[in-house]
């Protein structure tokens, strides 16, 4: 083993002392006269060999310090628990770099949405820091004052929490600053803004919208479907002999563009979707007008759209999008006299109620007032927690006041007390 160093840690020469060392070092006909004296005045510099092989040499205006250092790092580099402070010193944007490429990102609409975290939120606050300078109490105070909305705060704090994650086990910082960090409450809401169209307004707004999109409407509203997963439906996957519908894929919209993707929401989302005479009447109406393919294309990089195999398209056969839609949908519910804008308290922005997506509450109270069971209504609209069908779907109108009222008129009369 080679032996340690007896000048370690070392005081470095100043050319501002007077002792004798630093007057050799720096003789005064070059450097200029200065005061004798006794002690050294230059700082302490500590030397250790890093497990990369590395040799960094911190300096400290005392030999104290200087000894602690060199104690504390010795010990942490027998111990397997060293960490390169200049490793830590890169910025977030630098981090970013790093970071991104390894991160594996299966769906296009999370990556979307952690991509548009990063570029609206995290990178413009943080990019230029240093990521071992950023404390736990800079971090709640952006997520308080700066980021707004409960949603919104969640995702942004979720991609910069995964970034320090990684660099912490990277090695690159000590103390994850985004450990506990508190978002504000998501706002609460008054029943009343829940309730979707009754059957009688999903009426009125179909007498007021386009022909060519009363079959889209009406397949919506007769099988609680998402927007992606009947836009995305094939011929191949649709049996009206069985009445049945197969969610097997869906389109989605990658910041503009259409794409297929291979999965629908989640796991659950794959089912089969019985069909009523309605929603087969509008199907037929739509096969009528394509005759779409029956063939069974692969989805590959979602590229291919293989428009002709799609059963719902576009007046000009091309895939349906949510833009063009809505300039039928919106002068729709506006004929109708049910148009309202509705403010979204988190982000502030406004929009106009009901939208296409709320047909989809309709079905599952449709399903509710007919009795059938939770765990039923689950799995015929795709959800991996049934739980969620019943708060968010499931909303109590005035028939459930008028029903309370009912019982409590009916209930134990009222006796005078002597």
């Amino acid at each position: 083993m080679a032996r340690r160093a007896t000048n370690n840690p070392r005081q470095l020469r100043e050319k501002g002392c007077g002792c004798k060392e630093c007057i050799e070092e720096y003789p005064p006909e070059k450097y200029g006269a200065r005061k004798s004296r006794r002690d050294c005045i230059g700082s302490w510099q500590a030397r250790y060999r890093t497990p990369d092989g590395k040799q960094p040499g911190p300096t400290f205006p005392t030999y104290t310090e200087a000894k602690a250092h060199l104690d504390k790092v010795r010990t942490q580099v027998r111990e397997g628990t060293y960490q390169d402070p200049k490793r830590g010193a890169i910025t977030v944007d630098d981090w970013y770099a790093i970071w991104w490429p390894t991160v594996k990102v299966t769906s296009i609409t999370t990556k979307n949405r952690k991509l548009s975290a990063w570029t609206v939120h995290v990178q413009p606050k943080w990019g230029k820091r240093k990521l071992n300078s950023i404390t736990w109490m800079q971090v709640q105070d952006w997520i308080t004052n700066e980021v707004r909305g409960h949603a919104t705060q969640k995702k942004v704090l979720e991609l910069l929490r995964h970034m320090m994650v990684a660099a912490l086990r990277d090695r690159r910082i000590s103390v994850n600053p985004c450990i506990d960090i508190e978002v504000s409450p998501a706002p609460a809401r008054h029943p009343d803004e829940m309730i979707p169209p009754t059957a009688a307004q999903c009426d009125l707004i179909r007498e007021h919208l386009t022909d060519y999109y009363m079959p889209l409407v009406v397949f919506a509203e007769e099988t609680g479907m998402r927007w992606g997963e009947y836009t995305g439906l094939r011929a191949c996957n649709l049996n009206l002999e069985s009445a049945t519908v197969k969610v097997k894929e869906v389109l989605i919209d990658d910041r503009g563009k259409i794409r297929r993707k291979m999965a629908p929401k989640s796991r659950a989302g794959f089912r089969t979707v019985p069909l009523t005479p309605a929603a087969m009447a509008a199907a037929q109406a739509m096969l009528d007008k394509w005759a779409p393919a029956t063939t069974e294309s692969p989805i590959g990089d979602g590229e291919d759209l293989h428009v002709e195999e799609l059963v719902f398209r576009g007046p000009q056969s091309g895939p349906l999008t949510r833009p063009n839609f809505r300039r039928h949908w919106i002068p729709a519910i506006k004929a109708a006299g049910l148009a309202r804008l509705v403010k979204n308290e988190e982000s502030g922005r406004t929009e106009f109620w009901p939208r296409v997506h709320d047909l989809r509450h309709t079905f599952a109270t449709r399903l509710k007032d007919a009795g059938v069971p939770e765990k039923d209504v689950q799995v015929i609209m795709g959800h991996e927690r049934g739980g969620r069908v019943t708060w968010l779907y499931q909303h109590a109108g005035t028939e459930l006041v008028e029903e309370v009222r009912a019982a409590l008129v009916k209930g134990r009369p009222l006796r005078a007390v002597s």
